[in-house]
């Protein structure tokens, strides 16, 4: 990386500059930088299945009928109950091998299926997930597990809206659909805006595990780095540095706290515009 720069810059960086430059923007360092993408695709594409599930979750939670209720209720009971780091050791694995069985019942022959010992049922049911599908079941798994406590806070939102204003918009002649996604719905986004910032936080923390599913995350990158490097032809390369590459993801996860919450405040108050307040 080094030799695209110009000379006179590397002159005035000097020789030990130079030196951190390059290795700082050697090859395994721009796959370090790389890998961030899988962080910010995990967050964000979790956090939107987590709202669509939060959404889902709510609406059957405060469904007429019975057994949607009972749906919403077991999904945000069951899911929060679990701790995240089993859940999402359970979900891709459990998808995984319930995949290969459904294929091993199409490839297999009964002879393969009767003696089978192992796992797949035979060879031909192997299933080769590629990157992208890792990364799939990856913001899956974070969409519904930040789902079901997105889900307590949409419900608790709803409910939180004041009923006379909804007594009021069916009086002046409204539908009930029209009083839930025009003043319920409308509303509903101030009281839950502070419970969601505060789910996407504890999504944004748990990108930091994305290294369970076999994805080459900034974490995994950063112990690999850090690690005591020797090479036999010059002896110690560095010591334990991994402090030093944690220490940047502990800035890298601040700054991203910091960034979200003036965004939620700018949704907040964007939420907020032409609702009365009380004095």
């Amino acid at each position: 990386m080094t030799e695209l720069l110009p000379q006179w810059l590397l002159s005035w960086l000097g020789e030990d500059w130079s030196a951190v430059l390059a290795y700082i923007t050697n090859g395994k360092h721009l796959a370090w930088y790389a890998s961030l993408q899988y962080t910010l695709i995990a967050a964000f594409v979790g956090a939107a299945l987590a709202l669509l599930f939060g959404l889902m979750g709510a609406a059957m939670k405060q469904a007429r009928l019975a057994p949607l209720r009972w749906i919403g209720n077991g999904y945000t009971t069951l899911v929060r109950g679990v701790p995240d780091v089993l859940f999402l050791l359970f979900f891709p694995l459990a998808f995984e091998q319930a995949v290969e069985w459904a294929i091993a019942q199409a490839v297999c022959t009964p002879e393969q299926l009767a003696t089978a010992t192992g796992w797949p049922l035979c060879a031909d049911a192997q299933w080769y997930l590629s990157h992208a599908a890792y990364m799939t079941m990856a913001c899956v798994s974070f969409g519904l597990v930040y789902g079901a406590f997105a889900a307590n806070v949409i419900h608790g939102a709803l409910q939180a809206v004041p009923k006379g204003q909804l007594e009021a918009a069916q009086a002046f002649g409204l539908s009930q659909r029209q009083v839930f996604w025009r003043i319920q719905v409308r509303q509903m986004w101030v009281y839950a805006l502070p419970g969601l910032s505060n789910v996407w936080m504890l999504l944004l923390k748990a990108t930091s595990l994305l290294s369970l599913l076999q994805i080459e995350d900034i974490v995994v990158w950063a112990d690999r780095l850090g690690a005591p490097n020797y090479l036999a032809m010059v002896g110690a390369v560095h010591g334990d540095w991994r402090w030093k590459y944690y220490l940047v993801l502990f800035l890298f996860y601040i700054l991203m706290t910091l960034l979200s919450e003036k965004g939620f405040n700018w949704l907040q108050a964007r939420a907020s515009r032409g609702m009365a307040r009380a004095n």
